[in-house]
């Protein structure tokens, strides 16, 4: 029974709070309030994915939050303030995901710096420097700048249709195209841990490193690989969110590092895998979506939310390493 329990114990829960939900909030089973689960689930399950890979290592990314954030400013700078097209605007994204992801493992690797202050203090560096191009305003079309002068470009169609478009999949209008870019990078990054040589030494060397390093693996390459990985998802999910919105909002970032954290730290908990996986990651992700949109229909105060995340997260870990462990004996 313990085993079972482990195994399947979250999956249960799931159930149990889809069936909660469904019977006691209006409109919760509904094409509706599927989109707006979609929607909050995308670019928390990509910045989710990112810290997986870390995790797999052994890491610890806390930055992930504010290098989404910086990703979209610049994609917001790039297209209003330098009136630039959307694929200038990803590939400036993509190159600073990169940038701090090769920062933050040389840190780690080479200057030795423990993962969770060296990606502590990238995560303040971040939240200062994505605020001195405009002085802490947010970034829109048609803005003054601090010179005085106003911004002459504006978002590209193209590029807000990363955001806003939605496909035919099951209902008209149904599927944002965020929730399809989640899927193709979920099942990327499933199969490159799970059924590759790199993602198995990945594993390795989060498992034992000084084994894998006797073995003959490059272990400090594949440490700060995993970095570089988190840091292209999280400048991935900045894309998203600015396409979304439409505008730089240097606020509307705050709560991407806690709610990705709990879906890659629920994701050890489903089917007792006990480590972190990228199947896992995504289910947490669809859990802390359902979770929110069910308090939100049910009209719970917004302060509240993170209370009963915290206590869902405390379940879910308690099904992931205390029956575990026992269950082991």
């Amino acid at each position: 029974m313990r085993d079972i329990a482990v195994r399947y114990g979250f999956l249960v829960l799931f159930a149990a709070l889809v069936a909660y939900f469904a019977s006691t909030a209006d409109g919760f089973v509904s094409p509706q309030s599927a989109v707006f689960i979609f929607q909050s689930v995308a670019i928390t399950g990509i910045l989710a994915l990112g810290v997986t890979a870390t995790l797999v290592v052994g890491g610890f990314d806390l930055s992930i939050g504010s290098v989404a954030t910086s990703a979209m400013m610049a994609a917001a700078y790039v297209m209003v303030v330098l009136d630039q097209n959307a694929l200038v605007a990803v590939l400036v994204c993509l190159a600073i995901g990169v940038l701090i992801g090769l920062i933050n493992g040389f840190l780690i690797v080479y200057m030795r710096v423990p993962d969770l202050l060296a990606t502590l203090g990238m995560m303040f560096l971040l939240l200062g420097l994505q605020r001195i191009p405009t002085e802490g305003r947010s970034i829109a079309a048609g803005m003054t700048m601090p010179d005085g002068s106003v911004a002459p470009g504006k978002f590209s169609s193209a590029f807000l249709a990363l955001g806003r478009h939605r496909f035919d999949f099951f209902a008209p209008n149904l599927v944002p195209v965020s929730v399809v870019v989640l899927v193709v990078l979920a099942i990327a990054i499933w199969f490159f841990l799970e059924y590759t040589r790199f993602g198995r030494m990945m594993y390795a060397v989060g498992s034992n490193e000084r084994a894998a390093e006797l073995a003959g693996a490059p272990v400090k390459a594949y440490k700060i690989w995993a970095y570089v990985i988190s840091g292209i998802f999280a400048s991935i999910g900045g894309i998203l969110l600015a396409a979304r919105l439409g505008r730089g909002d240097i606020a509307s970032g705050n709560n991407l590092l806690l709610d990705a954290v709990a879906a890659a730290l629920i994701g050890f908990a489903v089917l007792g895998a006990s480590k972190p996986n990228a199947f896992g990651t995504a289910v947490g992700a669809l859990f802390v979506g359902v979770l929110l949109q069910g308090l939100t229909m049910m009209n719970a105060p917004y302060y509240t939310q993170d209370f009963v995340k915290g206590a869902v997260l405390v379940v879910a870990l308690v099904f992931t390493f205390a029956l575990s462990t026992r269950a082991k004996r």
